[in-house]
């Protein structure tokens, strides 16, 4: 700096210089106009003047005293130029050129002039204020230079909400009074002469120097001296006026009032970025609290979920079967409850899900911050792999179910079928093994061996007869055991009674063959008679007993066609009755006709046929009984043709309302898929259409409710098969799940790119033009672009990703961001994403450093103290549990680093 204390400050007046002025610079244009404006022939109010003298003098010496100096008086202490270039090189920090060593006029004019090209060098338009004036020690045009010095270096960058200088300045003083009773800034003269506004000021920045409380608005003199006391000692801010010039003037001058307002407004610029800071960092906090809060609420909801989904495949995937038809039903009517009941509510919680987890990855995008890994197991992709076991499990649970039910149904009826031709057999077998081991030929006549031998043949036609019943008993026993029947253990050991005592009259019967054989030499004559009636009458009693049985059979028919299958098969039994009655009555005339005979030559008999135990009258009974069961199969088949005839009207009941509501569901997708790839309207409008779109969805659900109700009704009926729908209610209810959800999925898809859009500042045109190229390459409409299309449609907007080794880098760039898991697809809020952040500027970790750096006073650390005097409490607190200790070798005890934080918070990605 020149040393300007070395010029000899007492000169003699040389000849008048014409003085250059200072009108050459026109940078900082009239940004003032009104207070630069210095006219030569305006007298000064005298008390304005004094209090601008006092003011001036006082600012000015605050900048001097930085190079040693000071002026006592502000019109005589600048007519040599010496202290005013000094005074300019204090306050802008820069040289100008050596001042003038002489003594004459001319010596002095020119170093004003040097000041004074210096002032409009920086933009500042010198009115009527000349270097002769000021060496001549015009106090009114020194003091115009004072001031015009003042408002390019103390008050023109002087910012507040894009307003400057003087207003910038008032409305600085507005906000930081406003809390203050009594004060009410509206000017720089009156709205300070009470001295509150001082105080004010001091208090809002530095309360612990001001009881702003104990301060009366009917004592301006108290309240001015104090203020001007406080900033003295505290603000190293110089005592600019005295309070008695304020009070004692009606209007005080507005730029001596300024000037000092000004000091003021320096000296707590500091605090001032303070605040911005930390109202940053509040931001920021408060942004990301509420993302945690969110990512919290997805993993409890997410646990409860899996936790459910745990819980029910391994009830799904149990398929050990019950032992009766009502303990399956049971568990079919449980899997109803569970179909109808349970899951839905957990088919909304995985879309809400979703949905959550989306909306959450868009705000961490729009706000900058990482994207949100759910903990190990919790993912998106882990529920739906759970969702996909669980409907992997449920799929084949109500087929086997039904399955399992037919197969008791089944098992009952071949249960009860084997129980009733196994008694028939063993009645028949009752007394068999007695007779056949009897010995009685061996004192029988000739004319009873032969009776004997004919017995015994009719016996073996009776046994070859029930050989086709002991096979159909040994085939049910079988077909139970391959069913799995629960008493298969008493129906295998009651089957193998059954064989071996076969066997054993298979046994029987050919050893008392061979006996009756020995002997046969003897026999002479065998009654032809009784023989031809023993041999039709057994397998006409056959015929009858399984004409009987047959007509006491059980069925089991699930179609009309079956049971008209079983009704045609008994009309056509019933038009061989009369055959069967003449076969009868050819029977009983061969018994008349052997009794005739033995009459007519006065035979005695001994009583019944010795061939047959096959009398007369158990034809007649047995006849009679068939005569009794036909009316009575007749009349169950027509009940159950009746039952069919209604299971058929279920069936087209049912398959009536499912060919509507299928058809509707396929269509309403089939919308929903047009709909998400038009662009007609604002997104507002669209998303008002999907949810007017998705009130008429929801709106439909009572048709399929009353399709519940028809399939309630078919499966209480065990109905199994509908060949008048392609449609089960499974098919309809998956279809209705899916529909719900794409609707929910597409209004959130709309609903984050409104958050998009607005966080970004994104004008719908630019929506429309990105929804117009995403659309125009998703050629078929999936929602998704893969590499190829999407980068043809970078190519479109502008990118240059052309097949070159710079291109492709660009391109594999792009990629990385809008596909992170490198799925080989593009999906539209993906690429929304990624052209918001092409275009558009977040806070950055950057920034928040910067933020921090601030409150820290420009350390590389920052103490807890500080953090909770500049943040709420709860903000900073949240600041102080994420920050690591500082470990440089600056650091002072309890010092955190405030880089950890943004690490923590933007990732290492970023910093």
């Amino acid at each position: 700096m020149v040393d300007y204390h070395a010029a000899n400050q007492s000169y003699q007046y040389g000849p008048s210089s014409a003085g250059n002025g200072a009108g050459g610079g026109g940078g900082m244009g009239d940004y003032m106009a009104q207070e630069d404006d210095w006219d030569r022939d305006l007298l000064l109010d005298p008390a304005w003047e004094k209090q601008q003298r006092k003011t001036f003098t006082a600012w000015c010496n605050s900048h001097l005293r930085k190079a040693g100096t000071q002026i006592e008086n502000i019109d005589e202490d600048f007519r040599d130029g010496l202290k005013l270039m000094l005074l300019l090189e204090v306050i802008s920090g820069e040289r100008l050129p050596k001042p003038e060593r002489g003594k004459m006029r001319v010596h002095k004019i020119n170093n004003v002039n040097k000041a004074l090209d210096f002032i409009a060098s920086k933009g500042v338009k010198l009115v009527s204020i000349g270097a002769e004036e000021i060496v001549d020690g015009n106090a009114k045009m020194t003091l115009g230079m004072i001031w015009t010095i003042i408002l390019r270096f103390a008050i023109q960058d002087i910012s507040v909400e894009e307003t400057s200088a003087k207003e910038g300045l008032l409305l600085w003083c507005q906000r930081k009074t406003a809390p203050y009773k009594n004060v009410n800034v509206q000017n720089f003269h009156i709205s300070w002469k009470d001295g509150l506004a001082f105080n004010a000021l001091i208090h809002r920045h530095r309360p612990e120097l001001i009881e702003y409380d104990k301060l009366r608005k009917d004592d301006p003199v108290t309240n001015l001296n104090n203020a001007f006391e406080v900033a003295e000692k505290y603000l190293d801010i110089p005592k600019m006026l005295d309070a008695e010039d304020i009070v004692g003037t009606l209007r005080p001058d507005e730029k001596a009032i300024m000037t000092y307002v000004s000091c003021f407004y320096h000296a707590f610029s500091g605090a001032q970025k303070a605040e911005t800071a930390a109202n940053r960092i509040c931001k920021v906090l408060a942004v990301n609290q509420e993302n945690e809060h969110l990512m919290e609420d997805y993993e409890r909801l997410a646990s409860d979920l899996l936790e459910w989904i745990r819980r029910t495949i391994p009830w799904l995937e149990d398929r050990v079967p019950q032992r009766t038809i009502q303990e399956m039903q049971q568990k079919l009517e449980d899997f109803r409850d569970y179909r109808r009941v349970h899951k839905p509510p957990k088919v909304q919680e995985k879309c809400q899900l979703e949905i959550n987890f989306n909306t959450l990855q868009t705000k961490l995008r729009l706000s900058n911050r990482p994207a949100f890994m759910p903990s190990e197991g919790r993912m998106v992709s882990d529920i739906n792999n759970g969702w996909q076991h669980l409907e992997q499990a449920e799929k084949g649970y109500e087929e086997w179910l039904l399955n399992e039910i037919r197969r008791l149904e089944r098992l009952d009826h071949l249960a009860e079928k084997f129980r009733q031709k196994a008694s028939i057999h063993e009645a028949w077998t009752d007394g068999k093994e007695a007779m056949l081991k009897h010995r009685d030929y061996e004192t029988a006549t000739l004319s009873d061996i032969k009776a004997l031998i004919r017995k015994h043949e009719a016996f073996e036609s009776d046994l070859a007869a029930h050989q086709d019943r002991v096979e159909q008993i040994a085939a049910i026993a079988q077909e139970l055991n391959e069913l799995d029947y629960y008493d298969s253990h008493n129906v295998n050991t009651r089957c193998q009674k059954i064989c071996d005592q076969w066997d054993t009259l298979g046994n029987l019967t050919h050893s008392r063959r061979e006996a009756l054989e020995k002997t046969e030499k003897q026999l002479e004559t065998i009654d032809q008679l009784h023989l031809e009636y023993a041999k039709r009458a057994a397998p006409f009693n056959n015929w009858m007993e399984s004409a009987m049985e047959d007509l006491q059979d059980m069925f089991i028919v699930h179609t009309i066609e079956e049971i008209e299958g079983l009704i045609s098969a008994h009309d056509q039994f019933k038009s061989t009755l009369p055959d069967a009655d003449r076969e009868r009555e050819a029977i009983l005339a061969i018994h008349k006709e052997a009794q005739r005979i033995a009459e007519s030559n006065h035979i005695k008999l001994s009583g019944s046929n010795p061939y047959t135990t096959v009398t007369p009258q158990i034809i007649n009974s047995k006849w009679e009984k068939v005569q009794q069961l036909v009316p009575k199969r007749d009349h169950a088949l027509m009940e159950e043709q009746s039952k069919q005839q209604s299971n058929e009207h279920l069936r087209r009941q049912f398959a009536s309302q499912a060919n509507v509501v299928g058809p509707w569901i396929q269509t309403k997708m089939e919308e929903i898929g047009r709909i998400s790839i038009e662009m007609n309207g604002t997104l507002e409008d669209q998303l008002n259409h999907l949810k007017q779109y998705e009130r008429s969805i929801v709106d439909y659900k009572p048709n399929l409710d009353l399709l519940e109700q028809q399939h309630q009704l078919i499966q209480e009926a065990l109905i199994f098969d509908n060949k008048h729908t392609n449609y089960t209610m499974e098919h309809i209810r998956v279809g209705w799940e899916q529909l719900l959800t794409t609707i929910a999925r597409t209004i959130n898809e709309i609903e984050n790119q409104i958050l998009t859009r607005d966080a970004k500042g994104i004008s719908q045109e630019q929506m429309q033009e990105f929804r117009a190229s995403f659309n125009h390459f998703d050629k078929d409409h999936g929602g998704a672009l893969g590499p190829e299309e999407f980068k043809a449609c970078l190519i479109s907007l502008g990118y240059d990703v052309e097949n070159d080794r710079q291109g492709d880098a660009e391109f594999n760039r792009i990629m990385s961001v809008v596909d992170p898991n490198h799925s080989g697809l593009v999906t539209f809020q993906a690429f929304i994403d990624f052209m918001s952040r092409e275009t558009t500027d977040t806070d950055t970790a950057d920034q928040v450093i910067a933020s921090f750096k601030v409150l820290a006073g420009d350390k590389n650390f920052i103490t807890a103290e500080e953090l909770r005097r500049e943040l709420p409490p709860d903000q900073a607190e949240y600041c102080i549990a994420r920050m690591a200790p500082y470990q440089g070798s600056d650091a002072v005890p309890g010092a955190l680093d405030y880089k950890s934080f943004s690490t923590a918070l933007y990732g290492e990605s970023d910093l």
